[in-house]
């Protein structure tokens, strides 16, 4: 598998590729839907690694955890 910082890096580049070739016009609504769509299948990778699953720690959210490691958000 792909260490999580190094598959977040290649996510994010592909991220800032898209929002620069898309932010003219009005992409608000369809950046919000990218976000919730990446942070969904990054969810379902780490669920996938293991067969134990994954979970963030305790008081820490998903968000919160991808955000730490760098995902950039549209």
């Amino acid at each position: 598998h792909t260490p999580l910082p190094e598959l977040i890096g290649r996510v994010n580049r592909n991220l800032r590729g898209w929002s620069n070739y898309f932010k003219l016009g009005y992409p608000r609504e369809a950046f919000r839907h990218l976000n919730h769509f990446v942070r969904q299948r990054l969810s379902k990778h780490l669920q996938r690694r293991s067969q134990r699953g994954w979970r963030a720690r305790q008081g820490v959210s998903l968000y919160a955890h991808l955000q730490h490691l760098g995902l950039v958000a549209l």
